[in-house]
């Protein structure tokens, strides 16, 4: 287990979730999308799903 998320249960930032925006605007994956924002898969999906933004995939 040496993948440590530094923001387990953390806000999203505005800034955070811009980056997110524009990964997924850019048909980033899950994967790559979180591991860029650094934080989990789930943590990212969900922000995603409430802030209306569509992960081309999502594995």
């Amino acid at each position: 287990m040496s993948d440590k998320f530094a923001r387990h249960k953390q806000p999203w930032k505005p800034d955070e979730l811009q980056k997110l925006q524009v990964l997924a605007g850019k048909g980033k994956g899950l994967k790559e999308i979180a591991k860029a924002l650094n934080r989990t898969e789930e943590s990212t999906k969900d922000a995603a799903r409430q802030y209306g933004f569509n992960i081309a995939k999502l594995r």
